[in-house]
């Protein structure tokens, strides 16, 4: 194969340098119809020479040279897929070399998501006195629209180190929140992750999804967490949840293990929040849980949970007040069934789903569930569908309907929440 034919080849590769390198090649004179391309190709790194400065553009090259031309090409982002399959045996033969220059040329990945959701929401709102029925309480309803778009920025630090970053814009078209949506563009996570000898570290702003799934806490946390094992693994994390509405001194430390013993996941977890708001003391919470297949497709797990608090001052509807519960639930448990479930990755797949909750008011700081929910503690149940409508697009649905574990006259909220979700 001649270089001749090789530069024409590379010449629709459409590889570009942002400014022309002086003249490389001593056999390239000035006025020779490829010198503006060669120089560009040379300038990008596609093309080198011979290491006596010369081009050799009549000479015959190897289809292992051509492969590496291609390889770097496509390092450099250049659309060669009929070239890359015509020299697949030479580029898998080049090994370690292009897997370098692959590796280079995804450095850096941008993916993200744009959720559409709308719900709607139906309750009671307490007054100071914490029940239901008396002169200070009502019934609310809301409906809320918002559009969320999250682009999520990886690069490889090098062979054991990434940076991930979260940017978040989101705004409200509908209910209370409408014309009042954040309009600018937030850093929501930003963190690296990494390995120290054989233990994973997580650093940074990140997103802390407790080992329930979320039912005590998922929310962002500014901290460091460290993992060691497989089937058995071990972490530990010390930081602040930036949830100020949850906790005011908002130091939090947790450790937690899962284990897959046979066909059973089981999982334990403790978690320190220093000084939660609504119980002015610090709040420590234990965990057990398991999870297995009833059948084919049929998921079942569940958690139990325990806090040491018994007496919390939450929020209420009344101006500038507070209701105070001087003896609530310790404990809490969530029931959970899955069927199948929706894959971004292939349309038509489905799932369905169905939870009980029984949570006392010291076990939930931040819960990941988008009903409304009882900061005294609440029990009741959500039910949800979700279908992939095309590849990287799922719809879903939940229905939530909840009370009070504590309030007199028990009260309680029922949630419809429905979203699609576009993924790239």
């Amino acid at each position: 194969m001649k270089k001749s034919l090789v530069l024409a080849m590379a010449m629709a590769l459409g590889v570009t340098a942002s400014a022309y390198a002086a003249n490389p090649f001593s056999d390239v004179p000035a006025g020779h119809w490829a010198y503006d391309s060669i120089n560009k190709l040379a300038a990008a790194g596609v093309i080198e020479g011979y290491g006596d400065s010369t081009f050799g553009g009549d000479k015959l090259m190897t289809r292992y040279e051509m492969a590496q031309i291609v390889a770097k090409a496509m390092a450099k982002g250049a659309n060669v897929d009929k070239l890359a399959a015509e020299f697949a045996d030479e580029l898998d033969n080049l090994g370690v070399r292009v897997a370098a220059l692959e590796k280079k040329a995804d450095n850096v990945k941008i993916t993200g998501t744009i959720k559409a959701s709308y719900a709607s929401y139906d309750g009671d709102k307490l007054g100071k006195t914490g029940k239901k029925g008396t002169s200070d309480t009502r019934r609310f309803t809301n409906h809320q629209g918002r559009l969320r778009s999250d682009i999520f920025v990886t690069g490889q630090v090098n062979d054991d180190w990434t940076y991930t970053a979260m940017l978040r814009n989101q705004q409200f078209f509908t209910g209370e929140d409408a014309n009042a949506g954040e309009e600018d563009v937030k850093f929501q996570r930003a963190y690296v992750n990494g390995k120290v000898g054989g233990v994973a570290v997580q650093a940074g702003r990140y997103n802390k999804t407790d080992i329930t799934g979320g039912n005590i806490h998922d929310n962002r946390m500014d901290g460091v967490q460290a993992s060691y094992g497989k089937d058995v693994k071990l972490t530990a994390g010390y930081g602040k949840a930036t949830d100020a509405n949850a906790v005011a001194d908002n130091d939090v430390a947790y450790a937690e293990l899962t284990a897959k013993i046979g066909a059973v996941d089981a999982n334990a977890g403790y978690y320190k929040f220093k000084n939660l708001e609504k119980a002015a003391d610090d709040d420590a919470i234990w965990t057990v849980g398991l999870g297995f297949n009833l059948a084919k497709d049929l998921k079942f797990s569940g958690n139990y949970m325990r806090s040491d608090i018994d007496k919390v001052t939450v929020s209420s509807d009344a101006k500038d007040g507070k209701a105070t519960f001087d003896k609530t639930s310790k404990d809490g448990y969530v029931l959970n069934l899955a069927y199948k479930g929706a894959k971004a990755s292939e349309a038509g797949s489905w799932g369905l789903n169905a939870s009980y909750y029984d949570q006392g008011a010291g076990t939930v700081v931040a819960h990941t569930m988008d009903g409304i929910y009882f900061d005294e503690g609440f029990k009741g149940y959500s039910v949800g569908a979700n279908y992939a409508l095309a590849k990287n697009i799922v719809a879903g649905v939940t229905y939530y309907d909840l009370e009070s574990k504590e309030a007199k006259g028990t009260p309680d909220a029922q949630t419809l929440w429905s979203q699609v979700v576009f993924s790239f």
